[in-house]
């Protein structure tokens, strides 16, 4: 049985879906998303552009006239990859089948925005991808599959991202095999909202300051947690205090050598990179920015390197129980 299909997405996973759904038996009513800089084009947009696919303002789902539109055009499914508004009841009830939402989090422990980035900054062992009914609360709706899988020590926030893309969208395709049997057949388990956890845009990990009195696995963590280069972070970047001068991260590593300096000494290695004191044990910085500019930490510094203070930073938030 072939189904209609309304697209709301962004980025990577957005795209992969499009082309994937596209490309079956299946068709697509229109695509939402969102407009992008110039100098990064929407690749949704330009996938649906090149399938001669309407394009709709992501934000359309706030609308009731779009779920006139949607009954009209026979939608059965709408499918969201990552695009962030919040659809009203009417356009969640319009698709004959249901509204399915593709979560780069396990839930309900991981709801919200950035939950990869929280997940490797909170030291968690495996990660996961969710695909839920859509609800009026976020992230809150019966889940239909889920995917879990490990963290890595060397992962960070982009590659972490990229599987729950390649699971995710895997998960997506098989939410629309099991509507081809009707609509009974989509699982709809209800989450235990008790262990919820929300992370809102709002709040970042340790503030987005390095504190080098903390132990080093932590720094550690969250400069991986900070990591989607080449792509930016949505939360910028890691300040951190290094030599007296108060510079973005680009990345910190651990040495595994003990440190009996006071947390913040910083010292030169000769190898264009600088080695910091943490409660526990030196970490190496490679470059970092000030003023704007990409270069090496050591010419911070100087060749023999001095002793600093690292500033206080605020404590870490660890997201909001709702």
């Amino acid at each position: 049985m072939s189904l209609r299909v309304l697209i709301a997405g962004e980025e990577a996973a957005g795209a992969h879906i499009l082309r994937a759904v596209a490309g079956s038996a299946h068709s697509v009513a229109a695509v939402l998303t969102g407009p992008t800089p110039a100098a990064s084009p929407n690749p949704v947009a330009r996938v649906a552009q090149r399938l001669e696919i309407p394009v709709l303002p992501a934000a359309s789902v706030r609308k009731r006239e779009l779920a006139r539109r949607m009954r009209a055009w026979g939608v059965d499914l709408l499918l969201n990859a990552h695009s962030l508004h919040l659809a009203t009841p009417e356009v969640l009830a319009a698709p004959r089948v249901g509204s399915f939402n593709l979560h780069p989090g396990p839930l309900p422990e991981y709801a919200g925005l950035n939950t990869v980035a929280w997940a490797i900054y909170n030291g968690e062992a495996e990660h996961g991808v969710t695909v839920h009914w859509m609800a009026p609360r976020i992230d809150a709706g019966p889940i239909v599959l889920e995917e879990r899988f490990p963290i890595g020590p060397g992962d960070t926030s982009l590659t972490v991202s990229s599987e729950c893309t390649r699971r995710g969208v895997r998960l997506l395709l098989a939410v629309l095999d099991l509507a081809t049997e009707g609509p009974y057949s989509i699982p709809a388990r209800p989450q235990d909202l008790s262990r919820r956890t929300y992370y809102s845009g709002r709040s970042k990990p340790a503030g987005g300051r390095v504190s080098w009195d903390r132990p080093a696995e932590e720094v550690e963590r969250l400069s991986r947690a900070f990591d989607y280069g080449p792509f930016p972070c949505p939360w910028g970047r890691l300040v951190a205090q290094v030599g007296g001068v108060s510079v973005e991260v680009a990345g910190i590593a651990r040495t595994g050598a003990p440190s009996g300096a006071p947390p913040g000494t910083a010292r030169a290695t000769g190898e264009g990179r600088v080695e910091v004191a943490c409660r526990d044990e030196w970490v190496r910085l490679g470059k970092v920015f000030a003023d704007g500019s990409l270069i090496e930490a050591e010419a911070l510094l100087g060749a023999s390197g001095r002793g600093i203070e690292a500033e206080a930073a605020p404590n870490p938030s660890q997201g909001v129980q709702t």
